[in-house]
Order: structure tokens, then sequence, then C-alpha cells
């Protein structure tokens, strides 16, 4: 979701020149089909333009007139800058020639949209960017060698880049803009200052392989400057990664008469592009949505994309915009890649921003860090989360402090009401948060070795059960879950996620079981839990619902009644890491538990859902996306690291924190280690990865809405949510 970004409304006087979109005397004109709405199109006119040049733009005027019946005329505009003013301030209806840099601005501070684009010579309306590197290089092998945990990214560190030129998009902006904003690379400097780029760069790329070279960042029209530059460079030698487009090498060195291809070209087979970082965007055709009616932007945009099949159209577009055709598009297929990258560059915000008469730069990373998290008497426990907060001091270059919670409803508190940044959090505060209160997921743990973050919920069922028949017999008329009721139940506990709410949430929300009692109090649960499940078979054996600790409480418990004969029906984890694996599957069979059966008694019946791992949520509405980002990729970047005791490398010894992906050893406290971090401040201790509210917390959140009272509990009583925020108490 983008965040709309304050703007400061200061008036502007535009100087203008318009041109007359109907040519022709006032009497021509009172007659002209030109006399419908007025569509006024901002555009740069040169300054030598004559009424008789090729590329006046006052041919696309008459051109909209006839087509559109509008009166249209040419808002004269020296900049793209301008042009993007002329539309915040109801000046124009369109802009059009409109460059990516002001394009993305012009969307992110203005809330301007794109409605079409204009194609380039392969008939996209945009290219993609890459990393250009040599058959045989280390990061050719680490992309092929179908090894995930070898990233030709991350290799790039040390080596000699070779880049268009000096803040060029797919050169530059973008590569840097990826890197950065995953974590491959730290900003060395001033985040408000675009030449921080120029070190970063010269420190990420140089020195650290000895080869001396300094990054090719060329002037406009020097040695290796350019697309044709950019790959020399890397041809030649000189470099070892050449940033530029995806058709880049296919213009100089894959021609039909290969006498077209530049003489330092190599053969092709040895260039290989890594994975695109983005797709930098054509020129834009810009509107303002609250100024433009939605049936006359339909009208201009048909237009606009059917002048390639008009002989007149198809040249005015070729002779005034440069281009064979546009299409239809929009904001975020058209910027958003490109935007992605730029928001990550230092300073490109107010490079851009303050372009704009009156208007804003986009905001920079907040200069305070605030993290909701338990702080313990234990001294040893806090300077764990004191290394966690150094660490993202150093790596960020802000202040970052502890905010100090008792309870997982005070984490919330202090997300709503702007206290904290981000908090650590479980499951069912996660999803009260969520769908409460629209915070959302900014990362989650992973649960397992194998980077898994979550865990499905199941009814496991012994095979000699109907159950069990009836979801083997293949016939979709059988249906197992239907077959529960009146079946004694084994859960893990009271208001447990695998083993009571999501099978409750399941089976109530597909019309298996019908709640019984007051629907806003938790307890009639219990009621409709022993109602469903016993009584109706005469079994007379009553659910197991067990106390924290007693007979057949946890997963093990639970599976050991349905073992016992006690239950029909365990409910716990399923698939991959379930239960039933964990305590009667073991490579030596005598760590299984002494109640376990044979493997094939147990049938695992479809999975309820996914039960999500513990998330971090954050508050889009304090926290902005380029600090959120930066958060992120900094506590991504601590899944590569691991603490070291006199490790052997390359015939030396080194203690520190090694980082298994480029292999250094960096000397900082032990505490600021990644992998030291992440083995005390998540719940599992395995690491982080991305998330977003819907993929982490949707089948979830799906089966605890539909149970009754489960919502009202947490909020009330579990987790004291109240609605003050003096709740929350200064760290």
């Amino acid at each position: 979701m983008r965040t709309k970004l304050p703007v400061t409304m200061i008036l502007i006087t535009l100087l203008s020149a318009s041109l007359a979109g109907c040519v022709g005397n006032e009497d021509e004109a009172s007659t002209s089909a030109c006399t419908g709405d007025e569509l006024k199109v901002a555009f740069d006119v040169k300054d030598d333009l004559t009424p008789e040049s090729i590329d006046n733009p006052n041919r696309i005027a008459s051109y909209l007139c006839d087509k559109l019946g509008m009166d249209v005329t040419i808002y004269d505009v020296d900049s793209a800058a301008l042009a993007m003013e002329a539309l915040r301030f109801g000046n124009a209806d369109i802009a059009m020639n409109i460059d990516g840099g002001p394009a993305w601005v012009g969307w992110n501070a203005y809330d301007l949209e794109v409605m079409a684009a204009d194609t380039k010579d392969d008939g996209r309306a945009f290219y993609n960017a890459h990393a250009w590197v040599l058959q045989g290089s280390e990061m050719e092998i680490a992309l092929n060698d179908g090894d995930d945990n070898t990233d030709p990214f991350a290799l790039l560190e040390g080596k000699t880049s070779c880049h268009t030129g000096w803040l060029k998009s797919a050169g530059m902006l973008m590569p840097m803009g990826y890197l950065i904003g995953n974590g491959y690379v730290n900003v060395q400097g001033d985040l408000s200052d675009t030449e921080t780029l120029r070190t970063t760069i010269s420190e990420y790329f140089d020195g650290s392989t000895g080869k001396g070279n300094p990054a090719s960042i060329p002037v406009s029209g020097g040695l290796y400057s350019g697309y044709a530059g950019a790959l020399e460079c890397l041809s030649e030698g000189y470099g070892d990664v050449a940033f530029a487009k995806d058709s880049t090498v296919g213009s100089y060195c894959d021609n039909e008469d290969v006498n077209d291809n530049s003489d330092w070209c190599l053969d092709i087979s040895q260039y290989v592009p890594l994975p695109k970082f983005g797709s930098s965007p054509s020129h834009s055709v810009m509107y303002n949505e609250e100024v433009l009616a939605e049936d006359k932007e339909q009208a201009i945009k048909d237009a606009l994309v059917e002048m390639k099949n008009d002989e007149e159209g198809l040249a005015i577009l070729q002779e005034v915009l440069g281009t064979d055709a546009m299409v239809a598009t929009n904001s975020q297929e058209h910027l958003g890649t490109y935007g992605a990258a730029l928001e990550n560059i230092p300073g490109i915000s107010t490079k851009y921003g303050n372009a704009f008469d009156g208007g804003n730069a986009l905001s920079e990373i907040k200069s305070t860090i605030t993290i909701a998290y338990y702080l313990a008497e234990d001294s040893s426990a806090n300077a764990n989360a004191i290394g966690m907060a150094e660490r993202l001091e150093n790596e960020l270059g802000v202040n970052v402090e502890l905010y100090d919670v008792s309870s997982e409803g005070m984490i919330i508190q202090a997300l709503r009401f702007g206290n904290a940044d981000i908090g650590f959090m479980e499951g069912g505060p996660a999803w009260i948060a969520w769908k409460e209160y629209d915070l959302q997921v900014l990362a989650v743990e992973t649960t397992t070795a194998e980077r898994d973050t979550y865990y499905n919920a199941a009814a496991w069922v012994l095979a000699n059960s109907t159950m069990a028949q009836y979801h083997l017999d293949g016939d979709a008329t059988t249906d197992p879950f239907a077959e529960l009721a009146g079946k004694t139940s084994c859960h893990t506990g009271w208001l447990k996620s695998a083993g009571m709410l999501m099978p409750m949430g399941y089976m109530i929300g597909n019309g298996y079981v019908t709640p019984v009692g007051d629907t806003e109090d938790i307890n009639s649960l219990r009621d409709t839990i022993n109602g469903h499940f016993d009584g109706s078979t005469g079994a007379g054996n009553p659910a197991s619902i067990p106390e924290s600790g007693g007979l057949y409480s946890g997963y093990a418990g639970a599976l050991e009644c349905l073992s016992e004969g006690y239950g029909d029906v365990a409910f716990a984890k399923g698939d991959e890491f379930s239960t039933v694996h964990k305590y009667c599957d073991n490579e030596d069979s005598n760590d299984n538990s002494d109640w376990c059966l044979s493997l094939d008694q147990y049938v695992q019946l479809p999975a309820w859902g996914s039960s999500p791992s513990h998330p971090i949520m954050y508050n889009p509405e304090t926290l902005d996306v380029r600090t959120r980002n930066a958060i992120l990729n900094t506590m991504l970047s601590w899944n590569d690291e691991m603490w070291v005791q006199d490790y052997e490398m390359n015939g030396v010894n080194y203690t520190g924190c090694y980082n298994t992906v480029t292999n250094v050893v960096a000397d900082i406290p032990q505490v600021q280690c990644g992998g030291e971090i992440l083995s005390t401040v998540t719940s599992k201790g395995y690491g982080l990865a991305a998330g977003n509210s819907q993929n982490h917390l949707g089948s979830y959140s799906d089966l605890l809405s539909a149970i009754p009272g489960l919502s009202k509990y947490y909020h009330d009583e579990k987790y004291g949510i109240t609605d003050a925020a003096s709740e929350t108490s200064e760290s």
C-alpha cells in the first residue's frame, strides 16, 4: 500500500503559452467539431518551435480535437516538474512525455496517475534493468549451479562495476536501489545526499578483491559511458559487472550483420544476465484523477491507444513523441518496480522533489526507531535485546530505542498509538492487531531449518475408523468431517491454535458444527465442543480438553489420547512436520513414545489451514515505507550470520560474526551478530523472512473469525486492549 505523503500547498504561477488545438479563424471555430469539453494538455514546447515544425505538439491537440470533439489546447511548460505542478493544481487535464523520475514523484508525492505510456522500439512500454556478467565468473557459476544457497548478487561485493553514467536509470539507480533495498549494500554516508551513492558504490564494489580498479562511473561522453560503454568496460576486462538494459548485448554484439557489432564484442555466449532488478518505464501520460472525470479519462486513453492505427496519428506519434505506439497502463504497473528501486537511493527523493515548485521531498528514514519488546529482570537476557537495538543503530545510522512492554496487548497499544514502530507478536494478537487495528506484518519468524513460516493443523484418526475410510475411498459423497459428530475428541488444551481454535473454526465456518450458547462468550465454545462430539453415539467419553500439564495435554497428549483409544480424533499438527512424525516416526525407534501405534495406523484428514509463526508487526500510518524497508532488509541480512570462535578460513583462525554468504567475519560484539540476535529474540531461533498480513495470517484469520466470542475474549480479557493510549508506559 502506498502511503499518501503530505504536501505543502504553496500557490505558484506557471508561465504558460497556450497553442490553440483547433486551428482556424473565429468563424471556422464557431462551426468546428472541437467545441465540446475543454481539454488542456501540459507539454514542454521548445523555444525554437515554428508552426511548420513536424514536432509541433499542436498537432496532438488538433488530432485529439477531431477524435474527441473536445476543445483541446496545449499548456506550455518548460519542464516535466512544471507539468506535474500543472496537473496538481488543475491547470492541465493531462501531461504528456513525462520521464520516469518526475512521474514517480508525481505519483508518490501528489497522487497523480498514469493512464498511458509510450512504447520503445521492441513494442514494450519499459525495458528491464540487468547486471551483465561473463561466462565462467563467480556470479555466473552461482546463478547456474542449481544451489539456492549461492547468490550471484551477494558475490558482487568487491568486484569492479561498470555503470552507464551518474544517476542513470538502468546503469545506476535501479541496480543500486535493488541492492540497497535487499540488504546487499549498506548506504555509506548522508541518506539525504545523492553524492552518498558515489561513496556507497566505491565502498561496496572496490577494494576487497585488491584489484585497485575504481568503479567506472563515467562522465557523459567519456570513456565507458552509456550502454555501449558499460558493456565495453565489461568486455575489455576492466570491470566484472555491467549494469545495462536487457537489450544492450543484442544491440551491440548480436546483429545479423556481424560488421554492425562493436569491435570490442566478445562471443555472444560470453554475456550472461543476472535476474532483472526491475523495469524502467517509458515516457508517461499522466493525469489527476481528482480533476479529470472518469468517462473523459477513458475517452482520452482510448484515443491515444488508437493513434497507432491511424495514418495521421502514427505520424504524430513518430514525429512529435518519438514512439510508434501508446499502450494503456496504470501507475503501479508502469512505475512500481522502478519506484521500488528509486526509493532506496539516498537523496533521490530530495533531488526530484525539490524540482517541484512548492513541493516537498519524499520522507527520509526516521531518525529514531522504537521497538516494543519485553525487557526481562534478568540483565543477561536484556543484553540480547540491547544488542539487537545497537545493531540496528549501526546498520541504519539512526537512534534505536526499546519500549518496555509486559503483554501482547501493550504491544498492540504501542503500535496503535505510535509509541513503537515495530513489535514482535504471537499469532493470536497479530490477528486482532491486523483485523481490528489495521496493523500489518513486516517480517515473520522461520520455525524450522527449512525456513518454514507456519505449520498446518489437521485431524488425525485411526486407520480402521469410518473417518479414515471415507477420506481414502475416493468417493466425493463420503465426508470424513461429517462423521466426526458424536465422536470423542482429543484437544491439546483450552483455546490452543491447532488443537482447538483452527479445527473448531473450520467446522463451524463450514457448517459441520452449530455453536450453542452466548455468541459473545468464549466459554460457550466448551459447550459447543461437548455438544457436537459427545453423546449422540452413546460413547459416554467426555471430550478431552485437558488442563495445562494434565493428562492428554499438549500435542503428545492429544495423540496419546487417540492411540490409547480414549478418543476417536486428535487435533494436532499435520503434514511434513506433523505430531505423528515427531513422536512416532523417529529414526531410532527407541525415541518414539511408548504409547505409539504402528505408523500406518494413523491417518491424517485434510489440513484445516496454516497456523502462522510469530510475526513482526508495524502500523503503516506511523511507519513510512522507506524506514520499514530499511528495517526489514537489515533484519533479513541477519539470517546469513553466525558467531564463530577460532573459525579456520584460508589458513587463518577467526573469532567474530561470520557471514555465510560473503564468507566475511565481522569484528562486532557477539550480541550484535545476526545469528545471536535471532536465536534469542525470536521464539524458535531459526531466522526471519519477509511477510505480509494476507499471506501470513489469511487462512488463520478465516478460521479464528468463525469462533463465537473469540475476538471479544482476546480483545477484552486475554490481551486487555483498550481505546486509551495511556495503557502503555514510557520505557
